[in-house]
């Protein structure tokens, strides 16, 4: 991994500026990567890509494939310059509103629009599709069976199918495929356009020095292809149902800890094949993007396993993964491993000794920084090594003006203004902590757009613990001024970030 000293920031594809009511791969994103140019950053951080479930408040972490794109994510400009579309169609979306995601609205416009698209591709040769296909075929086919099947059972889970579809029935599933094919068909088209859509967008920012800094949930949705497919990767019971799932315990987040709720592996089945999965997931994540933050690193040492009849994370206990094993066989089958590791939270010895030996890059957030004394505070810049990558706050944070407003202790606040050794109020504290990550030894330091901007706590994009009206921010055309960049790239220049 390039640790270059610079900086970048964080902003969600879904948090863009477009007129369809949501961020897209379209021109808005273009104008992103000019803008973060503009500013001297040399890394744009995103959330997950995957597909969203309404059935999950459309969290990027809690996706139907670890492979697959977001479809809702697709342009429908970039279709109509690709001839799918018409400018009456593109032009007849609803009034969406301009500061948030109206994920019901958006799903049901960018669903019809999609059906013109998939109709009009026509039935000619394209020699590009059918690459895609083939170098795609071993998480697409099933995918898009997935989907499918997912669309003929009304969205329910698919523990809850008939046994034959449950089960993965030979026959069933050969019946199933000729019976919608031309469902599997559209399925195959989004992804097809998703993945060239994205691999234009992240070649533009490449040459323009920017490098894609994508995130990997550490865990898979339940009700997935994945667990679908591999159900024996996974703790599941007789009935295909998980008997332990995954959470965090009681933290700085969350008084009763957090139950997210997910599948845990099975890691005795996964080492049987040398985790096969992981290795392909990995793999394509590095097509993806340049970099790759792996969430929540430390359930790669030891996790949180929660009985799945517990309301709360509280009665959990600790198990541990074969890490090293595991990330021998990663290094063998994926040597160009550019991962950093979240390890917030509770870390212990066995993590911190994981990081040192696997030689990965850890985080630190200035948010956390204040609520202890100033000399072992380990999120306080005097302490970084060099080997990190800083951030104000996160997408789990409040913002950081939000944080000074609601959040701080009176403690929290004093200790800050000591520490900067400046007079620190509302309308300076973000830049004050952007001049504390920008300056500090880290070898990449992340901003969130919102802080960036001095926003406050309205534009949060996530509260962890929480299981609705999270991830619908979204940056209104023309917020981020020519002013706020210029700021930007001198504070970038003058620490050494340029």
């Amino acid at each position: 991994m390039d640790y270059k000293r610079g900086s970048g920031l964080l902003l969600h594809i879904t948090s863009l500026p477009s007129p369809f009511g949501i961020g897209d791969l379209g021109p808005e994103a273009f104008q992103f990567v000019d803008q973060l140019a503009a500013g001297q950053q040399h890394y744009w951080q995103i959330l997950p890509l995957n597909p969203t479930d309404p059935a999950y408040d459309n969290s990027p972490y809690l996706s139907s494939s670890a492979f697959a794109i977001n479809p809702w994510l697709i342009s429908p400009q970039l279709l109509l310059q690709d001839g799918l579309v018409g400018s009456d169609d593109v032009g007849a979306h609803p009034e969406f509103p301009a500061d948030r995601v109206d994920f019901p609205a958006v799903i049901s416009w960018k669903k019809s629009l999609y059906q013109k698209a998939f109709a009009a591709r026509g039935k000619k040769p394209d020699p590009e599709f059918d690459r895609f296909d083939a170098e795609n075929a071993h998480w697409l086919e099933e995918y898009a069976l997935f989907t499918a099947l997912k669309g003929r059972f009304e969205e329910e889970a698919w523990s809850e199918w008939p046994v034959a579809f449950r089960d993965r029935d030979p026959g069933t599933m050969a019946q199933a495929r000729r019976e919608l094919a031309e469902e599997i068909a559209l399925a195959k088209f989004l992804q097809f356009k998703a993945y060239r859509q994205w691999l234009g967008l992240k070649t533009y920012a490449n040459k323009k020095g920017i490098q894609i800094f994508g995130d990997l949930p550490i865990y898979v949705d339940f009700d997935s292809t994945d667990v679908w497919l591999h159900p024996g990767h996974f703790k599941l019971d007789e009935s295909k149902r998980p008997y332990v799932v995954s959470g965090v315990p009681p933290d700085y987040f969350s008084a009763t800890g957090q139950r997210w709720g997910n599948p845990i592996y099975n890691w005795e089945e996964m080492a049987r094949d040398g985790y096969a999965w992981w290795i392909g997931r990995l793999r394509q994540n590095l097509k993806l993007f340049d970099l790759v933050r792996i969430d929540h690193f430390r359930g790669l040492v030891a996790y949180w396993e929660v009985p799945a009849s517990e309301p709360t994370a509280i009665h959990g206990r600790w198990v541990e993964v074969p890490i090293y094993d595991f990330f021998d066989k990663l290094k063998q089958a994926v040597p160009e491993m550019n991962v950093v590791a979240e390890d917030l939270g509770i870390i212990t010895d066995d993590v911190r000794h994981a990081l040192k030996t696997l030689n990965l890059p850890g985080m630190k957030v200035l948010l956390f920084a204040f609520n202890d004394n100033l000399d072992g505070n380990p999120y306080l810049p005097h302490n970084y090594e060099e080997h990190c990558i800083v951030y104000t706050g996160t997408h789990d944070n409040n913002t950081a003006r939000g944080w000074y407003r609601a959040d701080a202790s009176p403690h929290e606040k004093e200790n800050l203004a000591r520490y900067v050794n400046q007079d620190v109020n509302e309308g300076n504290l973000h830049w004050r902590l952007m001049e504390l990550a920008l300056r500090s030894r880290a070898a990449i330091a992340i901003i969130p757009v919102q802080d960036v901007l001095g926003l406050d706590e309205r534009a949060r994009m996530n509260r962890p613990g929480t299981d609705s009206g999270n991830w619908r921010w979204r940056l209104a055309p023309g917020l981020l001024t020519p002013d706020a960049l210029e700021g930007l790239a001198r504070l970038t220049q003058e620490t050494g970030r340029a």
